[in-house]
Order: C-alpha cells, then sequence, then structure tokens
C-alpha cells in the first residue's frame, strides 16, 4: 500500500491501530487477560499515576487490547479519541454524567432508544439536572428549547425504533451558538454509513453490541470525541463509575470490525429488498425507511448518509392485534430485541424496547401499538422477505 495514499474504509477497519507484538508476531491483537501491570520500580509506578509515563496501570483503566478498538474506532469516526466502556449505555451516562451537573439543562430529542429516556427521565433529574425533549427533526425546536443553562443538546439519528432523522449540521450550529455541546446515538448507521463528527457533532456514542460487534455475542459500547474530553471520562466517569470493557469483549469488537464494511453493505442491500416489499404488502400501513424515495426525510439522508441502513420500522393494518398474529407466525426471522447481528431480529417496541415509557410518551415518539422494528439480517433476502410473506398473510386470516 502506498505510505502516501489515504486507505478506503475496509482497509482501516482491518488495520488502523494494528502493529504485530514484536515478540510474538501474532496477526491477531492478543487478548491482554489481565487486571493490573507491573511496575518496573516505584518511579515508574509513580510516573503512571501521575500520567507523566502513557504505560498501563489497571485495566479498570485502560488495556492494551482496548487500546488498539479506541485507536481503530477515532480513525474509522475520525475523531481525536474514542473509549471503550461496557455497554452502550455505560458509554452515553459516562458521557453525559461528565458533561452536566446540577443546575445544568440537557435537551433532548422526543424519539430515544428506551433506557436512554428512561436514564434521563428518571436518574438525571436526580442528580439536579432538568431534561427537556423536543422534536429535534425540527431545528428551529432547538432555538426554541435551548435555555441560558443548556450544556448538552443530545439525538439520535437514525432514531430508536422510528427511523426519524435529525438534520446533524443544523441541530450542531445552533447548539453551538448557545454554547452548548452536541451528543448523538451512531448505533443505527455505524461509522461506515455515517460519521456525525463532520457534520460539527461534538461526541458521538456507539452501542457496539450491534453493528460493531456485528455477532450478537458482545455486550459493549464506545464514544468518540476530542482527545481531551475523553481523557477526562476516562479518568472519571469510567473509573470511578466502572462501566468498564473486559479484554475479550473488546476483542470481540475488534473481531466484528474485521468485516464492518462487508455486513454493512449487505445489511443495506437487504434492507431495501425488505422494505420495497413491505410498501407493497396490502397489510402494511406505513413502512418507516429512508432509503424509499417517498420517506419525507430521504434527501437528508442522502445528504449526511452514504447508505440507508438495515432497520426498518413499520406498522400494520389492525393495531397491536395484527402485529402480535404476524410475529408469532415468523420462522426465520427471530423475535428478539437488539439489532445488527447476522440474524435477523424483528421485535415489538411498545410491549418490549419501549414498554418502560409511558402510553402518552411512546405516541409522542410515534411509536403506535402496531409499530414494529425490523433488523434485516445477513440471510439470502428472498428467504426473509417469504418468511414475512407467509407471516402477514397468516397473521392477516
Amino acid at each position: 500500500m502506498d505510505k502516501n495514499s489515504t486507505p478506503g474504509f475496509a482497509t482501516l477497519a482491518i488495520h488502523a491501530g494494528t502493529q504485530p507484538d514484536p515478540a510474538t508476531g501474532p496477526l491477531n491483537v492478543p487478548i491482554y487477560q489481565t487486571s493490573t501491570f507491573v511496575f518496573a520500580d516505584v518511579e515508574q509506578g509513580a510516573a503512571r499515576f501521575a500520567g507523566e509515563d502513557p504505560g498501563y496501570v489497571y485495566t479498570r483503566i485502560g488495556n492494551p487490547t482496548q487500546r488498539v478498538l479506541e485507536e481503530k474506532m477515532a480513525v474509522l469516526e475520525e475523531g481525536e479519541a474514542a473509549l471503550a466502556f461496557a455497554s452502550g449505555m455505560a458509554a452515553i451516562t459516562g458521557v453525559l454524567l461528565a458533561l452536566v451537573q446540577s443546575g445544568d439543562h440537557l435537551l433532548a430529542d422526543e424519539t430515544l432508544y428506551g433506557c436512554t429516556h428512561n436514564f434521563f427521565t428518571h436518574f438525571l433529574p436526580k442528580t439536579g439536572v432538568e431534561v427537556t425533549f423536543q422534536d429535534l427533526s425540527d431545528p428551529a425546536n432547538v432555538t426554541r428549547g435551548i435555555k441560558p443553562n443548556t450544556k448538552v443538546v443530545y439525538f439520535e439519528t437514525p432514531a430508536n425504533p422510528t427511523l426519524k432523522l435529525v438534520d446533524m449540521a443544523a441541530v450542531a450550529a445552533a447548539a453551538h451558538r448557545a454554547g452548548a455541546r452536541v451528543v448523538v446515538d451512531n448505533t443505527f448507521m455505524s461509522p461506515y454509513f455515517q460519521r456525525p463528527l463532520n457534520f460539527g457533532v461534538d461526541v458521538v456514542v456507539h452501542s457496539a453490541t450491534k453493528f460493531i460487534g456485528g455477532h450478537g455475542d458482545v455486550i459493549a459500547g464506545v464514544a468518540v470525541g476530542p482527545e481531551e474530553f475523553l481523557g477526562t471520562v476516562r479518568r472519571t466517569t469510567l473509573k470511578d463509575l466502572g462501566g468498564v470493557i473486559g479484554p475479550f469483549d473488546a476483542w470481540l469488537l475488534l473481531r466484528g470490525l474485521k468485516t464492518l464494511a462487508l455486513r454493512m453493505e449487505r445489511h443495506d442491500h437487504n434492507a431495501r429488498e425488505v422494505a420495497r416489499f413491505l410498501a407493497g404488502h396490502s397489510m402494511v400501513d406505513h413502512v418507516y425507511y429512508p432509503g424509499l424515495p417517498g420517506h419525507p426525510q430521504h434527501e437528508l439522508a442522502k445528504r449526511q448518509m452514504t447508505g440507508f441502513g438495515g432497520l426498518i420500522a413499520f406498522e400494520l393494518k389492525g393495531g397491536f392485534e395484527a402485529a402480535r398474529r404476524m410475529l408469532n407466525h415468523l420462522h426465520l426471522c427471530r423475535l428478539a430485541v437488539s439489532l445488527g447481528d447476522a440474524e435477523t431480529l424483528i421485535q415489538h417496541p411498545a410491549s418490549m424496547t419501549h414498554a418502560a415509557v409511558a402510553p402518552e410518551e411512546r405516541l409522542r415518539m410515534g411509536i403506535s401499538d402496531s409499530l414494529i422494528r425490523l433488523s434485516v439480517g445477513l440471510e439470502d433476502v428472498g428467504d426473509i422477505i417469504d418468511d414475512l410473506a407467509r407471516a402477514l398473510d397468516r397473521g392477516g386470516s
């Protein structure tokens, strides 16, 4: 590879941050399965605790396997630095608790993952942080919702589970004019299809459990952003609250990243075909997929995403009973929460991932009782469509 050329995404996903250990030359990054690290002498130990020596101290603060993952994710998201966590929620809470304190205000989009919404509505108010929700798909609502004490604007794009988009550049500009920082959950797109930092976002968070891992066998989270800020998070909310990723989990994410480009292309291809099928089915009332030309935010999707991803939401005619019957007649598609796995996963947000959200809040989010979220997998797309067709036909009878 020409040293002066810029490697492509797939090349970076495989090679960025990795160098064979000179002692043994392993192709894959070793799993440094250790809790602590030995110092050569007291002076070295003191220097590491003082931050003067970049070596390792304790895996709760950093680990060589974790370091490679973080370097790779920073390159892929085109950010200064990255920080790995034990889960996506650990990444979200770790970042936000480092940004806000008692008396501050956080402005969030009204459509969020259920656990994120619960953190904003139940936990943050106990710390003295005020949280309000607005529909940030209208950038004007940022200006309306900003207060003198607003420190953070937070949203997902696409949003879970409705696939609503937010104009990142417009929202970031409005937030920065008010002195607030912008945090975006990029889980649904992965850095392969979307890199929010390039649109003015300050910090990106991922549930790396999903597309980053890609195999349904790891729970993890990642944040990407300014090196100085993430260094503070590492020394405070990560270290002190303990949402620490294990070395083996970091290694599983490194394995998953090697095929991220291939997998995302297949997820995207399959989802486009499935979305077109659903849009033409008589039992389906509405399909939410930014890749469909009829989606109201299709042009925005093309501006800030290089693909449309593997997530689809759709509503059935007949309400909850129609959704229940359809889901109970599936065979290939697995009835399970989570997303981004090789397997096609399907779930009912109102009774599953967003069940803890009050019904009136769910409706404001756009989550009806007939809404279904589909994570289109890597199977042959004809088999996915056949399974959905049989379930829709039987569920409607």
